[in-house]
């Protein structure tokens, strides 16, 4: 056998040796993370006490969970801790950061929060195309945030954004008004994450699938008992309204006419306490006010959706008489039944009854969390 033979198989030698080092040398990092996040016996992200995991870890709430009793619906979700350990628990609070996101970004009652982290940086621009091509064809709202550890504080991974990580959480919303987080929807999400934490050689607490279903349905069922929308309508009696007459009104009244084609009376930050609408299939634009004419219009009051509900109706209610009164209208409802102060006083009732059914739960009404969920 010839020198240069014997050098080539040598070298043959070298470099298997030398592969086989290195994979055992990133084999023995990766097990070490997984053991650094996941050892412990920490709360469930879907079952355990949430109110407890806050306590350890020093947060202070920003938004109440839903408490759900026993025997009923539970969407009371425990927030995970980033590291598990107490030694990691430790490590985060001497650094000043954040253990877990706040409820903007991942909220444990109404998500599914995944806790993603990898032993090196991964850069947030290169993550956020990565997850929109493995899960871009999800329906329910997702959210991506990581710890900027510069300042210890949690952020939303954007497409645009600068920041590098290693800790990760990505929530995906379990339900809406569109439905419960479906089965298929859910496959795609966790195979997508399993699919990332194996291209960026980090590790992925994925939950029970039965848990995360369960959950979508329970908080659906809940949100659909609870689910109204409060509609008054103010028929012409005679002549139809004049448009012209219809937005001075609105305007008068501190309205503003949006895209959706409906007149909104807002709160101090803007936020949408009740519509006025065209009780007639065409929707108000500005262009064409000088020329409509309607023979009524509706007041919709969203009510899982505004803070202080039956005040607003009451407020909505004032409002529609104004205009009844300028107008020379009708108030009633959908059956075409005028509105007596007795029927009034039924729906602000019920206005009254929906908002405590959903406080008994740790749901406020115009919050946060129902923003999400009724949308």
């Amino acid at each position: 056998m010839s020198d240069l033979q014997l050098s080539l198989i040598g070298l043959g030698v070298v470099l298997v040796a030398t592969v086989f080092a290195y994979n055992k040398w990133q084999e023995r990092k990766h097990r070490k993370l997984a053991e650094r996040v996941f050892r412990g016996n920490h709360p469930d992200v879907l079952l355990g006490n949430r109110q407890a995991v806050s306590a350890e870890a020093g947060e202070e709430r920003i938004e109440p969970g839903m408490q759900m009793p026993a025997g009923e619906i539970q969407v009371a979700a425990a927030e995970t801790a980033t590291a598990a350990s107490g030694e990691a628990l430790t490590e985060a609070r001497d650094l000043g950061e954040a253990v877990e996101p706040p409820d903007e970004l991942a909220d444990p009652a109404i998500d599914c929060v995944v806790r993603f982290e990898s032993a090196e940086l991964i850069g947030g621009p290169y993550l956020w195309q990565a997850q929109h091509q493995a899960m871009g064809k999800l329906t329910k709202p997702l959210c991506w945030c990581g710890l900027n550890e510069g300042v210890g504080l949690w952020e939303r991974v954007t497409a645009n954004g600068v920041g590098d990580y290693r800790r990760l959480r990505v929530a995906l919303q379990l339900a809406d008004r569109r439905g419960p987080l479906a089965d298929a929807e859910l496959t795609i999400f966790l195979n997508g994450v399993q699919r990332l934490a194996d291209e960026f050689l980090a590790v992925a607490d994925l939950p029970s699938r039965n848990d995360v279903l369960k959950r979508a349905g329970e908080i659906d069922r809940f949100c659909a008992g609870v689910d109204i929308q409060i509609g008054v309508n103010l028929v012409a009696a005679g002549a139809p309204f004049a448009g012209t007459k219809l937005r001075g009104l609105t305007e008068a009244a501190g309205m503003t006419l949006r895209e959706d084609g409906m007149f909104h009376a807002d709160d101090d930050a803007g936020a949408t306490l009740f519509m006025l609408s065209n009780l007639e299939a065409v929707p108000f634009s500005a262009e064409e006010m000088k020329a409509l004419t309607t023979h009524g219009v509706t007041f919709t009051l969203d009510v899982p959706r505004v803070a202080g509900g039956p005040l607003v109706f009451d407020r909505m209610i004032a409002l529609a008489k104004q205009f009844s009164d300028s107008l020379g209208g009708t108030l009633v409802d959908d059956n075409r039944t005028p509105l007596s102060g007795s029927a009034l006083d039924v729906i602000h009732d019920k206005i009254v009854e929906v908002e405590q059914r959903m406080a008994e739960q740790g749901l406020v009404a115009g919050g946060t969390q129902a923003l999400r969920l009724f949308s």
